[in-house]
C-alpha cells in the first residue's frame, strides 16, 4: 500500500535538532538542576541528566567527568546574582525587599537543588559545595545587609554601633532555620513580621 508524503511526515519520529557548544551545555546544566530539584542528589544520575537534556550520555561525560563536577557547575550557573542593595528610603523597607530576594533564591529551582545537595550528599562533597554557597550566596547576602544597615546609620534610623558581625547572621539564620526545621515558606507577612519585630527593634537608633 502506497504511503503519502503527508502520512510519512506524520509517522516520522521527531528528532531534536543537533545542538553544540554553549547551547548544549546550557541544556545539560538545566537538566541537572531539574533533576536535583525533583529527585534529589542521591537519585540524580548522569544518564538521567542526559535524557533530560535530550542528548547522549557521552556528551555529558565529555564535559564533566563526575556527578559532583556537573552539579557544582549547574549550581554556579543557576544561583542568583546578589549584586545590589537598592535604596527604598528606610532601613525597614531596604531589609524587607532584600529578604524577598533571598526568599526568591531559596525557593527557586536552584534553591531547591542546592538544599538537596547540602542535605543528602556525603561530608566530603558537602564541604566542596559549602564553599561555593558561601561565596555565591551567603557572603553576597551579608554584604547587601551591611550596605542597607550602613545607609540606615547615615540616615539616622539605625544606631551607629549596629555593626557587630552577628547582626548580619540574624536574617539568614532565621530564614534557614524556619525553612528547614519548621517548613515555613516565608509568605510576605512572615517576612514583614521578622523585619518589624526582630530587625527594626534590634537596629533602632537610640537603643542599647
Amino acid at each position: 500500500m502506497a504511503t503519502s508524503r503527508w502520512t510519512a511526515a506524520v509517522e516520522a519520529p521527531q528528532v531534536s535538532p543537533r545542538r553544540r557548544g554553549p547551547v548544549l551545555e546550557r541544556a545539560i546544566l538545566d537538566a541537572a538542576l531539574e533533576q536535583l530539584s525533583t529527585v534529589g542528589w542521591n537519585a540524580l544520575t548522569m544518564e538521567g541528566v542526559a535524557a533530560g537534556a535530550q542528548t547522549g550520555k557521552a556528551a555529558v561525560y565529555r564535559r564533566w567527568s563526575s556527578k559532583a563536577e556537573l552539579v557544582a557547575d549547574a549550581l554556579r550557573s543557576g544561583l542568583p546574582d546578589l549584586d545590589r542593595a537598592d535604596d527604598h528610603g528606610s532601613v525597614r523597607e531596604d531589609l524587607y525587599q532584600l529578604c524577598l530576594r533571598l526568599r526568591e533564591a531559596m525557593y527557586s529551582r536552584s534553591g531547591f537543588a542546592l538544599r538537596s545537595v547540602l542535605y543528602e550528599c556525603d561530608a566530603a562533597s558537602a564541604e566542596r559545595f559549602h564553599g561555593m554557597v558561601l561565596r555565591r550566596l551567603v557572603e553576597p547576602a551579608q554584604r547587601l545587609f551591611r550596605e542597607a544597615v550602613q545607609r540606615g546609620i547615615e540616615r539616622g534610623d539605625v544606631r551607629p554601633d549596629a555593626t557587630a558581625e552577628v547582626i548580619f547572621d540574624v536574617i539568614p539564620g532565621l530564614m534557614m532555620f524556619r525553612a528547614k526545621v519548621r517548613g515555613s515558606e516565608w509568605p510576605d507577612e512572615a517576612v514583614a513580621e521578622m523585619i518589624d519585630h526582630v530587625m527594626v527593634p534590634l537596629l533602632r537608633a537610640g537603643t542599647a
